[in-house]
Parts: C-alpha cells; structure tokens; sequence
C-alpha cells in the first residue's frame, strides 16, 4: 500500500503549472462517444479516475492513445452500449456515460456509479431529465437499462443545480430532436467546458456559465482538438498548502476569477493573493487568523471540494472558524484524521468548528477520500515531525503526482509504495 511521508516546518516557495481539471476531462472524455471520428483533448492529467474513463471507453470498443499529457479518442469501433458494474464502480462521474450513450445508441445498460463515500448522491436528477427527453429506464438489481430510440428536446427545470446532472442532459440533448432548455442548470466552469468541446466538435450549445442551457439537437458533429480548462481544485489545494506552512508560490494557468470564494478566505485569513494573467500568486507569513463562516454552495459559491483542504490551512490560526457543509452529508470524514495532527474541531451535524492551534504535531493518518486526503497532506505540512498518510490512492484519483507538485516547492515529502 502507497504512503505519503510527509516532514513539516519547511516554507514553500517557486512556482508549478496547474495540471488539466479532473471534473472537466471526465464528461469531456465521455462525450467524445456523440461523434463517430477522433477527438484529441490535451492537458489531460495522469488521474485514476481519467484512467477509469478511459477503460470504460475501451471496453465499448473505442481506441484511446495517450502520449504525454495528449488522448486521442477514435470512437468509431463503438461495438456496446452496457458499461460492466467493475467499472462503473470505480468513480460517481462514470454515470456521464448514460446520457452520451442514449444520444449516441438510443440505449444504455450500467449500474449506479462508485467513487468517493461523501454521503448520498443520487442520480434522480439524470434519470428524471433522461426520462423528460423520451429515454424509458427501469432498474432491475441495480442496473439501469435505458432506450430511447427517439430522443426529443424540452424544457427541464431542475430541482437543484445539479452538475453531473447538467452534464448528463447536455450531452443526451444533442442526440435529440429539436432544442432542449436546462433551468436551473449548474454554472461551474467546468460546465462551460464541456460547452467548449462540443462546439468545437460542430454541437449548437449556448447557456453554459449562465442557469439556463441550451442545446440544439441532432447537429451533425464531428472530432475535434480542445484543450482542458487548468483545475480550480488543485490550484485552491496549492494555495492553502501555502497558507498552511508560510511561504511565497505562483500558480500557472491557474484563475483566480474561478477561485474568488477562496482566495478571499485565504485574504482574510492574512495571506496575500495576487490575480494576474496567466496565474495567481499567493504570499503568506506568520500566522493565520480566523475568518468569517464559510458555507458551501454551489458555484460561485465556495466549493465543497476546497472545504476539507481550508479547513487544514485554518488550523493553527488565532481565533475559531465555523464551517457549513451544504453539499454534502458526508464530508467531514476527515475531521477525525485532522483531530489525530493536532486539530481542535468539533462536528455537529453540518456545522464544524475549527479552534486554531499553536503548533500541529507528526502523526499517521489515512485518506478517507480524495479532497480528505489532500487536506491530511496540507496539515501535515505545518506540523512539527514526520506524518505518515497512508490509502493515498484517493488522493491519486484527482492530483497528478501530488508528492513531487509539492516537492517542486519545497516541501519535504516522499512517496513509499
């Protein structure tokens, strides 16, 4: 089993290039099936979950070559349109493949999707849309089988800003007849990257980045060359991985308008966060201070995903700080682990409180999950001694090489197989 060995005390400093986004490139991946020809998508980052995406395309006949950070996806052996529970169990965005399927086959056959344990994530939302456009799906122990020999555009009002379910409707309403309208669709960038591939593959779509989408169907698409958006979530890992142990870095390619939630925290908390083209940069010395409630929300409001790496940054800060989960229920599993390095938090229910500390001691912890893990690894970097983070294969589903990311900045960590 893989482990992080992690030395605290060393300041960071020097500047890293932002790998390609994790929640971009796998719908993107997923999508590539609406065409017949080859799609190359650069700064795909080296990712379990990418390479759980490609398997899947894969075993539905498809062709997929990487060299360097380059995929080019041929999807015109496309021989299946059932995706094996193995693989569906390996992340919760594999369930993206039903709607590229339906628009691609007019059916689907695969089982509820895997992935991190962050509490209940149904994919109600996706089924309900599906079902708006025409798709018939029932379950039978756990598999949904889905046809849709004619899919025909609509209106679909969603209950929620559902991002997996905003991705799924978009892909599923190009093979549809006529145009299709998302309210109340789900703004985060990534979002309006998936919008950015299928129109450079010939798709009709407009909307994304704004709450209503729309799609017109059944344009005649093609392969097409596109470039994935740097991820946020790495980048505001980067930036709290500086707040955590002091230091001075710059983000390249990173956006800070795709991170204002964050970077006014981390402002707040008394670091300083420069936005310039190209990059951001972050500077921070001494201690931190405690900052307002941070409550997550959906875009543009502060990312559940960035929670669990703040919350570490915020742990020797002077004064308390209260957090408010309101994606999802279950993301405060790392809380225990945080507890073990010295943290003083306190759970109840949603609310987490973080009550600073004046030093942060070596410990072993384990990964509960993929942004958990990322959090222990941005602790551990403040802490006096050595930390041990082990099932650190969460961590490697969405950060590319995180140990030699953070070494190329000083940090002293090391990866144990």
């Amino acid at each position: 089993m893989s482990r992080f060995l992690v030395e605290g005390g060393h300041r960071l400093s020097g500047e890293l290039t932002v790998q390609g986004a994790k929640n971009s490139v796998l719908p993107i991946l997923a999508a590539t099936l609406l065409n017949r020809g080859v799609s190359v998508l650069s700064n795909c980052p080296r990712l379990r979950d990418v390479d759980a995406s490609v398997e899947i395309l894969r075993y539905l006949g498809c062709s997929v070559l990487r060299e360097g950070d380059t995929l080019s996806v041929d999807t015109s052996g496309l021989n299946r349109a059932e995706i094996s529970d193995t693989l569906m169990r390996e992340m919760r965005s594999s369930a993206v493949f039903l709607g590229a399927l339906l628009a691609r086959c007019g059916a689907a056959e695969l089982s509820y999707p895997g992935g991190c344990e962050l509490g209940p994530r149904p994919i109600d939302l996706h089924i309900s849309g599906l079902r708006a456009l025409g798709a018939a799906i029932g379950e039978e122990g756990g598999i949904l089988h889905c046809e849709a020999p004619a899919l025909r555009g609509c209106e679909i009002v969603l209950s929620l800003p559902s991002v997996g379910a905003t991705e799924n409707l978009m892909l599923a309403a190009c093979g549809a007849e006529g145009v299709t309208s998302i309210v109340n669709a789900a703004r985060e960038p990534e979002i309006a990257d998936l919008q950015g591939f299928l129109r450079a593959c010939g798709a009709k779509v407009s909307g994304a980045g704004t709450d209503l989408v729309t799609v017109e169907g059944r344009a005649p698409l093609h392969g097409g060359a596109y470039r994935i958006m740097p991820d946020r979530i790495a980048a505001a890992t980067y930036l709290c991985a500086a707040a955590s142990a002091g230091g001075a870095i710059r983000l390249l390619g990173a956006e800070e308008r795709q991170l204002a939630t964050v970077t006014a925290v981390l402002r707040e908390a008394g670091c300083v966060i420069g936005g310039e083209k190209g990059g951001i940069t972050c500077r921070c010395g001494g201690r931190l201070t405690a900052v307002h409630p941070i409550r997550t929300a959906p875009y543009p409001g502060f990312p559940t995903d960035a929670q669990a790496v703040a919350m570490a940054a915020l742990l020797r800060s002077q004064g308390s700080t209260v957090f408010e989960e309101n994606i999802f229920t279950g993301r405060y599993r790392h809380v225990d682990e945080l507890i073990r390095l010295g943290g003083v938090i306190r759970v109840s229910g949603r609310v987490a409180v973080v009550t600073g500390v004046d030093a942060l001691h070596g410990a072993k912890v384990r990964s509960t999950d993929l942004r958990g893990g990322a959090a222990l690894c941005v602790a551990a970097l403040a802490a006096e001694g050595t930390s041990e983070v082990q099932e650190i294969q969460h961590i490697d589903r969405g950060y590319e090489d995180l140990a030699g990311q953070l070494r190329a900045l000083g940090a002293q960590i090391v990866r144990e197989e």
